[in-house]
């Protein structure tokens, strides 16, 4: 297979495991050339840290994207995590739209929302700005939370099917090709993920672990990123990435006092095994 090469736009949490020092050592491991579009740099992430920093980077994507466009560099995919502002997203569509090579996919993780609420400084406008990101996604990773916000559906703390399948077919008539709903299943007091593709609902169901981890989403992007780019299944990359997560998620449980994240790194060389 050619060597691959993706672009991934986030933030950098400069501590707390998630976003860019999240998805570049994990996609890296995977084998594939991955470059990064900062959207924001942060002391730390926004969960369960108080008084961090924060310096936005959007002025910077369209004098970046001009400049790759001048040297003539593309990408075999583009993943999308945290954008730091509305204005940042038309940035985005506009690389997502321009940076990709004929045959490049578009993986959007609408990280915005979770536990019912948005995320630390997001409001409605920006809800409606990542909607604009729907119709571009090959592929949309959301939770359930951020499901509910871009379907415009008031969120419930609902699992059945008759929910979840009228949550998904929502996001897929918004345009995404394929959705996959991260942290549910058809499977009762299971997790895992439910996707679609405009055709059939599949779903896989694993153990859920009590205790969570902050990040799990960006571990799940990026590995599945991984997976989808070393030539699996959209399936079998789904499934890698929730196997993984729940390695890491396990890992972090020897540790109580690591509350800021998941421990992914002692385990990387599974989610290699893996794929």
């Amino acid at each position: 297979m050619d060597f691959k090469r993706i672009l991934t736009i986030q933030d950098i949490s400069c501590v707390g495991q998630c976003s860019l020092t999240v998805a570049l050592p994990i996609i890296s491991a995977c084998g594939i050339e991955t470059s990064v579009l900062p959207t924001a740099v942060l002391s730390t992430h926004t969960g369960g840290f108080t008084g961090f920093t924060f310096r936005d980077l959007t002025d910077d994507i369209p004098e970046i994207r001009k400049h790759w466009q001048k040297e003539g560099i593309d990408f075999d995919a583009i993943y999308t995590g945290y954008l730091g502002s509305t204005k940042q997203v038309a940035f985005v569509a506009d690389v997502l739209d321009s940076m990709g090579n004929e045959n490049a996919v578009n993986i959007v993780d609408p990280a915005m929302a979770d536990g019912g609420k948005l995320y630390y400084g997001f409001d409605d406008e920006f809800v409606e700005a990542m909607r604009t990101l729907i119709p571009k996604a090959d592929y949309l990773l959301p939770n359930i939370t951020e499901a509910c916000f871009l379907a415009g559906v008031p969120y419930e703390d609902r699992h059945d099917r008759e929910f979840l399948e009228m949550l998904i077919k929502k996001l897929y008539n918004l345009g995404a090709k394929n959705v996959i709903l991260t942290g549910e299943s058809f499977t009762e007091g299971k997790t895992g993920f439910v996707m679609y593709d405009g055709k059939e609902f599949s779903d896989y169901a694993h153990d859920r672990i009590s205790r969570g981890c902050h990040g799990t989403g960006d571990i799940y992007a990026s590995a599945f990123t991984g997976a989808l780019m070393n030539g699996r299944s959209v399936y079998d990359s789904a499934k890698i990435a929730a196997d993984f997560v729940v390695e890491a998620i396990r890992c972090s449980q020897k540790d109580p006092d690591h509350t800021y994240g998941a421990r992914f790194e002692p385990v990387l060389y599974k989610l290699k095994e893996m794929i």
